[in-house]
This record gives structure tokens, C-alpha cells and sequence, in this order.
């Protein structure tokens, strides 16, 4: 018999050992991530008193396929229209938090001497907080309807992305060891570059395609495909120089903006799961208790830089977001730890060979005693407040918290500020899709058709007026978009001397439309300069006033628009599109959560009326979703029913106590379920039965017994009903179901 390959006895070893870990730190109601690590470590080699893996390198090469696929469900669960609707405030405390805890790690790390590039991994690692984690102690505290919970959540979700472009950086960064200002704006250039191509593309062609095969898609297929295009996009990001973790996210951000998101999501989650659990067992598996020992000290340094740094600074960069002091506080406390993204940078610095071997187990230290800390650092931030607002002067206290309101109500952009922005938008969406095809049609398209035809001039004209032809709805949109826009217009009739800027906006348009139509034209033969802008000049105006470009110009814009709110016209059909008025709600102390009515709710069946929820809790239930349909405003008449998700306003007290109902006044689980099991079986009745002579009714057989008499035996081929005024007689053969030990109670059965 031929034995098991290496790989298959590992795989064994690891997921068993990971599922007897995972129980017991899921009985002690601590985060799974920590029960995967602590599992690497007792099968690793350098745990001697248990079983190892044989093959390491396999063992990597599956972790890096979980980095991809987690990254994959992070992107599906990310959307840039979050980001855009967000505004400035979580951008300015995310960016705050990152620079501030960077330099901090990169500070400890030159304190003890360590290399550059360790300092610099360092600094990434100690920037990322864990948005599983706090994810988990949210749910665990009650927290997540609070209004400082979804800040919090908002500024991770900005984290995970600059996570992604931080490791882009990093890698460029590592392959010169030296890093130049340079090097990193030629790194931030190519990824703008490309994160820009992927989305526009990628959304205007991937919701086109599973539109057009929606009827032939069930979930099996629907999950290879969406596999295929992550793993389609994480080669090619390799083959231009990112990661295959940045492609796989970027896949991920693509989809999610599809109907089908939520779908994906749901079919990853298994697959995402089981390669997730390898690559955190990994983690695990480079833990050396020696290296622990020697570096107990720098551990320590680092617990604490988080702790505190992520406390000080994050409190200030949620207060310079314009939160008060008391949210921001809460804020900034949440964030005090760091986790998977930490793993994956530092698992990116030894794949690259550029960091010590020593700093992936000290990471993975200090993860997970600030992972162990996480709920009490929630905890502390409110005592901590009171602490402070007791020994500050009031008058600094209300300074602090009049911030928040200054932000809410300040001003709107000028009309300039707000059109140039536009414009610049436009210029640079558009530039990047002309470079793109310009850059396909002469490395793919013009190499082949010489191959067909030999280097002559009729075919370097022909790649000239396909590219021209190619690129020309591109160019046309970003000369004439928002020329009849409300804010130009608005500029044009306020003041004469508007009229000039205005058309030389329109004209620094023209000059760069004109200069990708001078690249086309250099690559196929040498114009003089004066010729060269002449054909430029005339070509732009051709697309500006042809109508057949201006038609395709505007059916590509559209077909992306339509594809990017696809998933919102979804959500407005099927009402679980949030209402408009939350974002005014968010501005005082009440705001909007959902709560999902568990299956086993004592609640199923009452109606509004009786639950008495205003009275009880001091909220309003605004809607309920039922099975996909809204019912807005609802009255005391309306029913709650198992599973329906109710919308409430609240204030954090309130919506937090009637978590806590919902939670509590549930019907508990059978967990001796197995002792229920119903049993048909026969009776006789004797001459010593107690029921000789009774009636049905008489006899309690349900009040007494639990058992339900299902007929009587005489002979026929089908049992015949029993009446209840029927009296039991002397040989009766009767036929009766209930529970096994109901069943023993009863005479002669």
C-alpha cells in the first residue's frame, strides 16, 4: 500500500490540532486568530513535545494562497464608494494614526540597534491595528451599534487599503535597500496608475459579464468564477511588479461593487477559511520560545509603544477627524493592538530576506498579548475620560469637544475648488486609460499585424487610426467633461473675470488631449514640430465635434455608472438601502442601527404595540425588513417575526439596552436533544390496565403521560380512530407515540 504524501499528513496534523485549539479558545471566548497561532506553535519543530510537519515549504506555499484569499474576501467586503461618501475625517485620522505609530515602531527599532530595514517593517507592523480583532471585541462587549464603533470601523476599512499600497511600497522599497524619495514617488505613481486602470476596467467589464450569464450562473459555478478572476488577477499584478495579494484585493473591491457580492462573500467564506487557518498556523509555526526569551525586553517596549501610542495618538488623530474628546478617546483605545496585516508584512520582510528572523516571532508576541488586552483597552477609555476631564480645567474640556462641531459646520468648497477637483479627476481617469490602450495597441497589436503583413507604411497606419479611433472617446470626455457642468456655468455668469480661467481650463485640456495624439503619432513616424501639433490640433477637434465619438464617449461613461451602482439599485429594490436622513442623525447624539430578530426570539409573533420598545428602551423603530421588503414607519399593529432585521434610533445607552433584550429574552436550546426522540409503540390493554373502562379522555394519557393515542388495532388494514368518549375494553390493542421515557411510564406498553 503506498503511503500518504508529506503534504496530505500535515494537512491532517495542522487542522486537527487547529479545531482542538479553536474549541478551547472558543470556550474561552478569545479570538480565533490567536487559537490558529497558538496551534502553529505546538506543531512546529520547535515544540519537541508534540508532532511536527514534515514540509515547511509546502505548508508556506498554502499560507500564501490563504494571504491571497483573505485579502480577496477583505476587498469584497470593501467598496470605494464607502471611502468617497466617508469624507475627510476618517482620511485625516487614519493617516494620522499610520505616520504617527510608523515612526514610533521605527524609533523602537533604531533604540535597540536593529537594521534599517528592520526598523522600517517595524514601523508597517506597528501602524496596522486588527480590524478582526476588534471586530470580535465589539461583538463580544455589545458594542458594535455604537456611534464610536463605526468610526472605528471606518478608519480600519481605510487602514486595509493603505495596508495594501503600504506593502507595494515596502517591496519597492526592499528591492533597492535604499530608499530615495525617487524610488517612492515612481512607486506611488505606478500604483495609482494601476489601481485606477484595474477599477475602471475591471468595472466596466466584470458586472457586464456576470449580467450576461446570471441565468446559467448557480453557486457552484458562481464560485469558480469568482476564484478564477481573483486568481487571474493576483498572476498579472505579479506580472507588472505589485503582489499577488494587491491583485487578489483589487478583484475583490472589483466584485464587490456587483449584485452578486454578497453571494461571493458568502461562498469564499469556507474557502477563505481553511486557507486563513493555514496561513495564521504558519504564523504560529515561526514562534521560537528562545528567541521569545532573548527579546523579552523589546516585546515588553512594543506592547507599550501600542499601548499608549495607539491611546495618545489615536485619540488625537480621531480629534483632529472632529470627534469629540470622550469618542475620541473611546476611538483611539479600540485601536490599541495589532494583528493579521502585521503578520502579512512580516511575513512579506522574510519572503524578501530583508528583515532578521528574530522580528516575525516578536510580532507575533506582542499581537497576541495586545490581542488579550483589546477589551480591557475598550473598557479603560471611558474611566480613563472621567480621570481626565476630573484633573483638566473645563474650559480646555469644552474647547476640545467644540472641534467636532467647528468640522461638522463648516463651510462648503468654493465653486473652483470643487471644479478643478472634477476636472483633475477626469484628466487623470482618462490619461491613465488612453496611456493603457496606447501602451497595448504597440506591445501586442502592432507587433502582430507586421508579423502578418511586414513593416510597411499602410500598417503603421492602420495601428495610428485603430489607436486614434481606440483612445478617442477617452480623449473627447476629458476635454469637454464639466464644461457645461453647474459649476462652470455658475462661475461664467458670476463675474467676467471668470471667463478667462475658464477657457484656459479648457485649453490645458486640449493641450494634453493633443499631446497622447503626438505619442501616437512619434511612435509610428518623425514629424517636424510644427506638422506634429498641426495633425494633434486637427485630431482633437475632430473628436470634439464628431457626434459617433461623442455617442461612444457617452456609453462608456454610462455603462460604468450604471455597473457602479448596480449593487445600490439592488439594495433600493430589495429596501435594505439605508435611509437618507442618517447622515443628519450621525451629526447629534442619536443615530441608526440595525438588529437582527434571532430565530428563537421570544419577541416572534408580538406586536409593536405590546413590546412597548419607546417606553421600555427610549428608541423608535424607523423600518423593518422583512424578507427583502421594507415597511417603512411602521405601527403599533405590526408584527415582529423571526429574522426580520429592525432599523431603531437610539442614542448609544438606549440602542445598547435593547441589544441586550434582544439577546437575552430568547427560548434557550434543547441540549439534550437526542433524549426527544419521539417512538411509536403498541399497548394492550389487560384486565389489571388502569385504563380498562376509562374513557380517552379520562384515561390523561396526553395530560398525564405526554402521549398522543394515534388509533386502534382491529384487524383492518388501515388503524382505526379512536373517539374520546370511547371507553378503553379487555384486549384492545392501541397504538401510541411519545417521547421514550414518557412512553416507560405508561402501563403495560
Amino acid at each position: 500500500m503506498s503511503e500518504l504524501p508529506p503534504l496530505i499528513q500535515d494537512l491532517a496534523l495542522i487542522l486537527m490540532v487547529a479545531g482542538i485549539v479553536t474549541l478551547v479558545f472558543k470556550k474561552l471566548k478569545q479570538p480565533l486568530v490567536l487559537g490558529y497561532v497558538m496551534a502553529g506553535f505546538l506543531v512546529s519543530p520547535h515544540m519537541p513535545y508534540t508532532a511536527s510537519v514534515v514540509d515547511m515549504s509546502n505548508i508556506h506555499l498554502w499560507a500564501d494562497i490563504g494571504v491571497m484569499f483573505l485579502l480577496f474576501s477583505l476587498g469584497l467586503d470593501f467598496s470605494f464608494k464607502k471611502i468617497l461618501k466617508m469624507g475627510a475625517s476618517p482620511i485625516i485620522s487614519t493617516i494620522t494614526i499610520i505616520a504617527s505609530m510608523s515612526v514610533l515602531g521605527v524609533c523602537v527599532g533604531y533604540a535597540f540597534g536593529w537594521s534599517r530595514m528592520d526598523c522600517i517593517f517595524l514601523g508597517g507592523m506597528l501602524a496596522m491595528s486588527s480590524t478582526t480583532i476588534i471586530y470580535k471585541a465589539f461583538d463580544d462587549l455589545g458594542l458594535q451599534q455604537q456611534q464610536f464603533a463605526g468610526l472605528v470601523m471606518s478608519v480600519l476599512i481605510l487602514e486595509d487599503i493603505l495596508a495594501i499600497v503600504m506593502m507595494v511600497m515596502l517591496s519597492a522599497i526592499a528591492s533597492g535597500n535604499n530608499p530615495d524619495s525617487g524610488q517612492m514617488v515612481s512607486s506611488v505613481i505606478r500604483i495609482v496608475f494601476f489601481l485606477v486602470l484595474w477599477l475602471v476596467v475591471g468595472i466596466s467589464a466584470i458586472p457586464l459579464f456576470l449580467r450576461s450569464v446570471r441565468r446559467l450562473i448557480n453557486a457552484e459555478v458562481l464560485l469558480i468564477v469568482s476564484l478564477g478572476l481573483c486568481c487571474a488577477m493576483a498572476v498579472f499584478s505579479t506580472k507588472v511588479g505589485f503582489s499577488s495579494a494587491f491583485g487578489a484585493f483589487i478583484m475583490g473591491s472589483i466584485l464587490a461593487e456587483t449584485v452578486e457580492a454578497e453571494k461571493i462573500e458568502k461562498l469564499v467564506e469556507p474557502v477563505k477559511n481553511l486557507f486563513g487557518a493555514i496561513f495564521f498556523v504558519s504564523v504560529g509555526m515561526l514562534v521560537d520560545p528562545e528567541i521569545l526569551k532573548n527579546y523579552a525586553l523589546p516585546i515588553f517596549v512594543l506592547v507599550m509603544t501600542i499601548l499608549i501610542g495607539q491611546s495618545v495618538f489615536g485619540s488625537m488623530a480621531f480629534m483632529l477627524g472632529g470627534e469629540s474628546l470622550k469618542s475620541a478617546m473611546r476611538c483611539g483605545f479600540s485601536m490599541a493592538q495589532i494583528g493579521e496585516f502585521s503578520f502579512i508584512i512580516a511575513s512579506l520582510g522574510l519572503s524578501l530576506g530583508v528583515v532578521s528572523s528574530f522580528l516575525y516571532p516578536v510580532v507575533v508576541a506582542v499581537s497576541v498579548i495586545t490581542t488579550f488586552l483589546t477589551p480591557y483597552m475598550i473598557r479603560l477609555a471611558t474611566p480613563a475620560y472621567n480621570a481626565l476631564e476630573n484633573r483638566l480645567p473645563g474650559r480646555i474640556i469644552s474647547l476640545l469637544n467644540q472641534l467636532s462641531t467647528s468640522r461638522l459646520n463648516s463651510s462648503k468648497q468654493s465653486l473652483w475648488k470643487s471644479l478643478l477637483m472634477q476636472m483633475g479627476i477626469y484628466v487623470i481617469v482618462y490619461g491613465i486609460l488612453s496611456t493603457a490602450t496606447i501602451t497595448l495597441m504597440f506591445m501586442f497589436f502592432h507587433p502582430f499585424i507586421i508579423g502578418l503583413f511586414g513593416e510597411t507604411w499602410y500598417v503603421k497606419l492602420t495601428t495610428g487610426l485603430l489607436t486614434l479611433m481606440a483612445i478617442s472617446p477617452f480623449l473627447r470626455a476629458m476635454v469637454m467633461k464639466k464644461n457645461r457642468s453647474p459649476e462652470f456655468r455658475a462661475l461664467w455668469a458670476e463675474s467676467n473675470r471668470n471667463h478667462l480661467p475658464l477657457v484656459f481650463t479648457i485649453l490645458v485640456r486640449i493641450a494634453i488631449a493633443m499631446s497622447f495624439v503626438l505619442v501616437v503619432c512619434k511612435q509610428l513616424t518623425h514629424f517636424g514640430m510644427a506638422l506634429g501639433l498641426t495633425v494633434a490640433l486637427v485630431a482633437v477637434l475632430l473628436m470634439v465635434f464628431s457626434r459617433g465619438i461623442k455617442h461612444r464617449s457617452i456609453m462608456l461613461e454610462r455603462l460604468f455608472i450604471n455597473n457602479l451602482r448596480s449593487r445600490d439599485i439592488e439594495a433600493q429594490v430589495h429596501g435594505k438601502k439605508r435611509p437618507l436622513y442618517e447622515g443628519r442623525l450621525l451629526d447629534r447624539d442619536i443615530h441608526i442601527a440595525d438588529f437582527d430578530i434571532p430565530q428563537n426570539s421570544r419577541w416572534a409573533g408580538q406586536t409593536l404595540r405590546d413590546l412597548n420598545l419607546g417606553r421600555k428602551y427610549g428608541v423608535h423603530v424607523s423600518s423593518i425588513l422583512r424578507a427583502g421588503n421594507r415597511l417603512n414607519i411602521p405601527d403599533g399593529n405590526s408584527p415582529i417575526f423571526p429574522l426580520d432585521r429592525i432599523q431603531t434610533i437610539g442614542s448609544d445607552e438606549q440602542l445598547s439596552k435593547l441589544r441586550q433584550a434582544i439577546e437575552s429574552e430568547v427560548v434557550q436550546a434543547d441540549y439534550d436533544v437526542e433524549q426527544r426522540e419521539m417512538k411509536l409503540r403498541q399497548m394492550i390493554v389487560s384486565a389489571s390496565n388502569p385504563f380498562l373502562g376509562k374513557t380517552l379522555q379520562e384515561s390523561g394519557i396526553r395530560s398525564n403521560y405526554s402521549c398522543m393515542v394515534v388509533g386502534l388495532e382491529e384487524g383492518k388494514e388501515n388503524l382505526s380512530p379512536m373517539k374520546p368518549n370511547r371507553k378503553f375494553q379487555e384486549g384492545d390493542i392501541v397504538w401510541i407515540v411519545g417521547e421514550t421515557n414518557d412512553l416507560d411510564r405508561l402501563p403495560n406498553t
